[in-house]
């Protein structure tokens, strides 16, 4: 099938809310969607839903998530009238350190090596997740995806234009990826025999064979074979758990994160700061409105950068982070006329993807992200098991003195994170935006579009966005210059002129950021209205 790659990311940016009554799920790939819906049909809640979909999509959208990776999950649970949040995240090997980072003489962990792992939490999540809300069987749940995985599916063109990577340089992932040496095309139809074999070992025996049997053998074997430090010591103790999320105001209502080691407080962060200046009374990704929230990530990941790691190994102040009171002086450092090319953290007087929401008709609701980091992750694939291996520990610092210093059997700093908002302790909206770094700015953009400007959940979406990079990080690189702000398309050029004008570093090239899903529900009948970002080959499915 013939298609313009080029016109994808300018495609018709007028797609209606869905709004339904029964049931939602809203993926970046249709057949996931379709997935989440088929089993809140067949009786299932939005968990259910939430790992069906999530499943599909490790056949579907393979570069992106999968068994290989990790996962967050926010979940509002009705009966209880609760929140409740998972980190279903892995740590580093028990045998890997900064000493043995030393020894290897190497100043960054390598990206695409057994280095970069840490235990996959992906099937952790779905095993507590399924233990306390589920009401469909595992078997159930995945045998959609083992047959389809068998009889393969047409690859959706999003999809296909990022399948791409050198077969030479990774054959491990090639051989699980590529047919005839090559990456598929929009519309070819593939299989995944291995994954279908990897997914009918977890519905037979149980979720946690995962890391208990012949799979995590096989990620151990293949550990061994490329330098890397991984034991079955270090998947038998690995453990998914339950958090309680965060939160501040915004605008009269509550946004709710993962506390550290994620950057959710950052999306809170920001919003803290922007509350402090009266974002509804400018002009949509005017110069004026665009500059005041690209100040406000700045500070903000400069707070990220040093703060952000395992709170189980360092001690992270998020309380005084997401505090009103020091947002309030945070805020008072942006000059409304004039973009910082030099921020600091605060000092404390004395942290590839995909995302899904889905919700049912009793009223559960889930928002659920899950990732391999990079596209591919460490771009390696286990012999015969039909995924790759996440490179998430590359995000750990190696400078002793970090928060986020590498250190055997710990989580690194994690970019990927689920959102929530509640106004009056009742649930509002499920939502996330994928895109690594870009996760806080998405989320901000999206509540400021609809909390500040009125929009509906699928316009809140639609709104070209705009991304600052090159703030510092927290594996110790550094801002320099203020970074600089790229730009999506339909952003007027007047905007760009007058980001210009106030001293911000434009980037050259027009670019896609992130990609958002999103649950809003309504009371008195109760109604979900849900949008899907057109950046994205996916759909939301209401019933």
């Amino acid at each position: 099938m013939l298609i313009d790659e080029n016109m994808l990311a300018g495609r018709n940016q007028n797609r209606s809310t869905v709004v339904c009554r029964n049931g939602v799920v809203c993926t970046s790939q249709p057949l996931a969607s379709i997935a989440g819906v088929d089993a809140l049909k067949a009786g299932g809640s939005a968990v259910d839903a939430a790992i069906a979909a999530n499943a599909m999509l490790g056949l579907v959208e393979p570069m992106s998530c999968g068994l290989g990776g990790d996962l967050f999950a926010i979940i509002w649970d009705e009966k209880g009238q609760k929140l409740h949040g998972l980190n279903a995240s892995g740590r580093s090997p028990y045998d890997w350190s900064l000493a043995s980072a030393g020894r290897l003489g190497v100043d960054a962990i390598p990206p695409h090596s057994a280095l970069s792992w840490t235990v996959p939490g992906c099937v952790s999540g779905w095993a507590a997740l399924h233990e306390r809300f589920a009401r469909c069987s595992v078997k159930t749940l995945l045998a959609p995806v083992i047959e389809c995985a068998r009889k393969g599916f047409p690859v959706s063109p999003v999809i296909a234009a990022g399948w791409g990577f050198d077969a030479r340089r990774f054959p491990s992932l090639a051989k699980a990826f590529l047919s005839n040496g090559r990456a598929p095309h929009f519309g070819d139809v593939i299989t995944n025999e291995s994954l279908a074999y990897s997914l009918e070992l977890l519905a037979r025996d149980g979720l946690s064979a995962f890391y208990e049997g012949e799979i995590a053998e096989c990620i151990v074997a293949l550990s061994e074979a490329g330098g890397g430090h991984f034991s079955m010591r270090d998947f038998r103790e690995h453990q998914a758990e339950w958090v309680e999320p965060v939160s501040a105001s915004y605008r009269e209502f509550d946004v709710w994160e993962m506390p550290p080691s994620g950057q959710g407080i950052s999306t809170l962060q920001i919003l803290n700061i922007l509350e402090h200046f009266d974002i509804g009374t400018l002009a949509p990704n005017s110069a004026e409105h665009l500059h005041l929230f690209v100040e406000a990530k700045k500070l903000a990941f400069e707070d990220r950068a040093r703060y952000c790691a395992d709170m189980a190994c360092a001690e992270v102040p998020v309380g005084w982070l997401i505090s009103k009171d020091y947002a309030r002086e945070r805020a008072k450092l942006i000059d409304p006329k004039h973009a910082s090319e030099q921020v600091e953290a605060g000092i404390r007087a004395e942290s590839d993807t995909i995302y899904l929401a889905a919700a049912d008709k009793e009223g559960n609701m889930v928002s659920l992200i899950q990732s391999t980091y990079h596209a591919w992750g460490s771009h390696l694939a286990p012999d015969g098991l039909g995924f790759s291996m996440q490179n998430r520990g590359m995000s750990f610092a190696l400078d002793a003195e970090h928060p986020n210093a590498l250190a055997p059997h710990k989580r690194p700093f994690h970019t990927i994170i689920p959102a929530f908002v509640t106004r009056g302790g009742r649930p509002v909206f499920a939502f996330g935006v994928m895109g690594g770094d870009f996760q806080p700015q998405g989320q901000s953009q999206v509540l400021m579009n609809m909390l500040d400007f009125g929009m509906s959940p699928q316009q809140a979406g639609d709104q070209p966005r705009v991304a600052h990079s090159g703030s510092s990080t927290p594996t110790g690189e550094r801002m320099t210059g203020g970074g600089t702000v790229g730009l999506e398309r339909h952003i007027p050029e007047a905007t760009r002129r007058g980001l210009e004008e106030r001293g911000h570093r434009m980037g050259s090239r027009l670019s896609a950021f992130g990609g958002y899903q999103g649950i809003w529900r309504e009371e008195n009948p109760r109604r979900y209205f849900a949008g899907s970002d057109p950046r994205k080959d996916g759909c939301a499915i209401g019933y």
